[in-house]
């Protein structure tokens, strides 16, 4: 074994309990220009006139440019103001795909202007051939950056691309 792989397998062994609960990755294919039109299609749409909100459910789909999310059920809070949508709560069973990247999870809360998506409960993202697992993923889709967080798991493979 080389010194360096060695260095790397010892530090990886050493390293503290709470820098292994957290990993920083990049999410270049989740990135996304959040001022594009959001279309939401669902089987079943109920709106409630008084908190301001709607409730799509049944094979819901969200298609903001090259990003499409899909859950059993998504609640929209529309702004304060009346001139859009403030955030998407999606439940059951949610997706969030782009080109090269795709994440699951049990839930996710989208805020739109502010590009930030997160996703809790038995996380699973997908980048190329790695995976990373967790419970809880924080992306923001202005930058294209996220973390990861809570009982972190990546596998990689050796020699293969993200």
């Amino acid at each position: 074994m080389s010194n360096a792989l060695r260095t790397i397998l010892v530090a990886a062994l050493l390293a503290s309990p709470a820098a292994a609960q957290q990993a920083g990755v990049r999410f270049g294919g989740l990135q996304q220009d959040t001022s594009l039109p959001v279309e939401v299609t669902s089987d079943n749409l109920s709106v409630d006139q008084v908190s301001g909100g709607a409730l799509f459910a049944g094979n819901v789909l969200v298609i903001q440019g090259e990003m499409r999310m899909t859950a059993g059920e998504i609640r929209v809070e529309y702004a304060q103001d009346g001139q859009g949508i403030q955030s998407l709560h999606a439940t059951g069973g949610v997706t969030l795909v782009s080109p090269t990247d795709a994440a699951e999870a049990s839930e996710a809360v989208y805020t739109i202007d502010s590009g930030s998506v997160v996703m809790t409960g038995n996380v699973l993202l997908t980048q190329g051939s790695a995976t990373i697992s967790g419970q809880k993923l924080s992306v923001n889709l202005k930058d294209g950056t996220g973390a990861m967080s809570g009982g972190v798991k990546t596998i990689f493979t050796p020699g293969a691309r993200p």
